[in-house]
């Protein structure tokens, strides 16, 4: 095994999902404000779980979106 092969392979997809969920979320958001589901102002949970079939890997990360 290649560590630093491995490392930036890892660094590579979670650049992607960071970007693309970060993407995904403001459009949720700007939708719902257009919608009148949301005024601007709250703050909401938000989930994300990583999972890897061949590791048997099933991580849940909890957070909190402020939108002031």
């Amino acid at each position: 095994m290649n560590d630093e092969a491995l490392n930036m392979s890892i660094r590579k997809f979670l650049k992607t999902v960071g970007v693309n969920s970060q993407l995904a979320v403001e459009k949720a958001v700007h939708k719902a404000i257009a919608d009148g589901k949301l005024k601007g102002s709250e703050s909401f949970p938000a989930t994300m779980t990583l999972k890897v079939g061949t590791l048997n890997l099933d991580v849940r990360f909890d957070g909190e979106i402020k939108l002031e």
